[in-house]
């Protein structure tokens, strides 16, 4: 794979996955088969900071676990009300890693 697409690739997308993955991320996209480019040029992440202002607009109703995939902890708070509040304001300092750590499941499966 050209380093010059990787590179543009790491320079769009890293704000989408966590600083110490980006090294990870970018040596396997190197050895990555040509075939395969076009699929992970297609993938769309999920932006941690809208998942944050999800969270502190909507959170209690678990808007923002519905928005990243975790349907199971949406309904959660959705039907405890934010576990009370509690978990909500949980969800403020979580939310933008478990984005990211979403973001990165999504490429390792494509890889």
């Amino acid at each position: 794979m050209e380093t010059q697409k990787v590179d543009m690739f790491i320079m769009t997308n890293g704000k989408f996955f966590e600083s110490h993955q980006v090294a990870q991320i970018r040596e396997r996209l190197i050895e990555l088969d040509d075939s395969k480019w076009s699929l992970i040029q297609t993938l769309q992440f999920k932006d941690p900071t809208t998942s944050l202002i999800v969270s502190l607009l909507g959170g209690g109703l678990g808007i923002d676990r519905f928005m990243i995939g975790d349907t199971g902890i949406g309904v959660g708070k959705l039907l405890t009300c934010g576990g009370l509040g509690i978990w909500t304001i949980i969800d403020w300092f979580m939310i933008m890693g478990a984005t990211r750590e979403k973001n990165i499941a999504k490429l390792q499966q494509a890889l």
